[in-house]
């Protein structure tokens, strides 16, 4: 009797670690657009293209994600690839997903410092720089439009940005005192904090998959105290080896063993995307520490803007230029000190995100029910928008008064910024024809400039 199965209902060949690798390695270089971009990529790929993970197997894993600190795309691609080949499989998703933006950003960072002065350069960094204001302005409206849903939300959104604008109370105490609203909240208001995750489930089919909605978690999904305990080892050896390592050789107070300190500390805080990270980074490295200077900060965005990978790679142009301006490795050797510095941080910054989804990710999987946002992160995020808004403030002030209140007022940069977010919300332009459109006419302003001025 002739076959009659449709093709669709068959799952595909199982994947190779070869194949997934390549996929994987191809996925880091194409990963513009943010997380949301990101995970649009992956799931028109994996799921609708090539059928390796199901609709509602994969928003599992994502719901799960969003809850976790850290940059969720790159910790989506850990989890399935976990999922696929093991714990290998989940380390080469997650590094592959990174590695071409850290190389990318460290050769930028390098072009950045060390001809930063030319001015062709300087007159495209000019131009995007109010381009990075109007896209945090723009993030700070897709979040709150999400996730401020009603007055209570909307309150303390409010005095998260007093308290950064106004008070100057660190970003980790923010975050604490909003999750422990949140926490009141869902007990004694809980219709106002009920918000679910940030994807729901769908019965959507695009044929059967490999990990389909029905396929049993492989015995190295499958959750045990043992496995448990032997992933809390390893994460201890390689965080606190780390530490040790540069303790020995450096000391505590060096400009290496406080980065990984420190981005440790911003990876457990990456609640909302690394727009609401970014004002604790600032802290950190701009007031706190003095390894960049704010204007740096926002090339630095603006580089990350334009490199595929997580955002919250912006880290590695911090780490890159404290290196260089602190010639951790002498004088002699900056590159190498400016780049010992880039990877320091990368390593700090991601190596929770791999430790959450090892950690968590077999406990998930014992139920294929939709994960909830707690009424605690429901608190938290209402809080990123008011940072956020922050963070677009003090960007706003740099950009347009670059001297302080007391010198010009820059009117160029005030009308890119102005055009910016009329194309961001009235038109929905992307993120890199907006930059380059800011940068090429900042360019054009400089080189312009001493033929009309002078």
């Amino acid at each position: 009797m002739e076959d009659k199965i449709s093709p669709v209902s068959v799952p595909p060949e199982p994947v190779t670690f070869a194949a997934a690798f390549w996929y994987w390695l191809k996925l880091g270089f194409i990963s513009f657009g943010g997380p949301t971009g990101q995970i649009a990529i992956m799931h028109q790929d994996l799921v609708e293209n090539k059928r390796w993970i199901s609709e509602q197997r994969f928003l599992h894993a994502l719901n799960y994600c969003m809850v976790l600190p850290g940059p969720e795309a790159t910790q989506l691609a850990t989890y399935i690839g976990w999922m696929m080949h093991k714990t290998r499989g989940g380390i080469v998703a997650g590094v592959l997903f990174v590695l071409p933006s850290l190389l990318i950003l460290i050769g930028l960072s390098w072009i950045y410092l060390a001809y930063g002065q030319v001015p062709a350069i300087a007159g495209f960094l000019y131009g995007i720089k109010p381009a990075v204001t109007a896209i945090v302005v723009f993030a700070a409206y897709r979040i709150g439009s999400r996730a401020l849903k009603n007055a209570a939300l909307w309150s303390i959104a409010a005095a998260a940005f007093i308290a950064i604008f106004a008070l100057k109370v660190p970003f980790p105490y923010i975050v604490v005192a909003a999750g422990i609203a949140g926490f009141l909240g869902g007990r004694y208001a809980p219709a106002k904090f009920a918000t679910g995750g940030g994807h729901a489930a769908t019965d959507k089919r695009y044929g059967a998959a490999i990990i389909d909605d029905d396929t049993p978690a492989p015995p190295h999904a499958r959750f045990t105290w043992a496995r448990l305990a032997r992933v809390c080892a390893v994460a201890g050896i390689l965080w606190c080896g780390a530490m040790t390592l540069l303790y020995a050789i450096y000391g505590w107070e060096a400009t290496l063993t406080q980065m990984g300190w420190f981005f440790t500390k911003a990876a457990m805080l990456t609640f909302g995307g690394a727009y609401a990270v970014l004002p604790y980074v600032y802290q950190g490295g701009v007031e706190q520490y003095g390894w960049l200077t704010a204007p740096q900060m926002i090339d630095g965005l603006a580089l990350g803007e334009t490199t595929p990978g997580p955002l919250i790679m912006v880290v590695t142009f911090v780490g890159f230029v404290g290196g260089w301006t602190k010639e951790i490795l002498g004088p002699d050797h900056i590159f190498a000190g400016a780049t010992l510095a880039a990877l320091v941080v990368t390593y700090f910054t991601f190596l929770p995100s791999f430790i959450f989804i090892f950690l968590g990710a077999p406990l998930i999987e014992t139920t294929h029910g939709n994960l909830k946002f707690t009424a605690p992160l429901t608190g938290i995020t209402a809080a990123v928008v008011g940072v956020i808004l922050n963070l677009a403030v003090f960007f706003a002030y740099h950009v347009l008064w670059p001297q302080g209140l007391n010198g010009s007022f820059e009117w160029l940069p005030a009308l890119l910024g102005a055009a910016a977010i009329i194309a961001l919300f009235r038109f929905k332009v992307g993120i890199i024809p907006l930059i380059a459109a800011c940068g090429s006419a900042g360019l054009l302003y400089t080189l312009l400039k001493p033929a009309v001025f002078i």
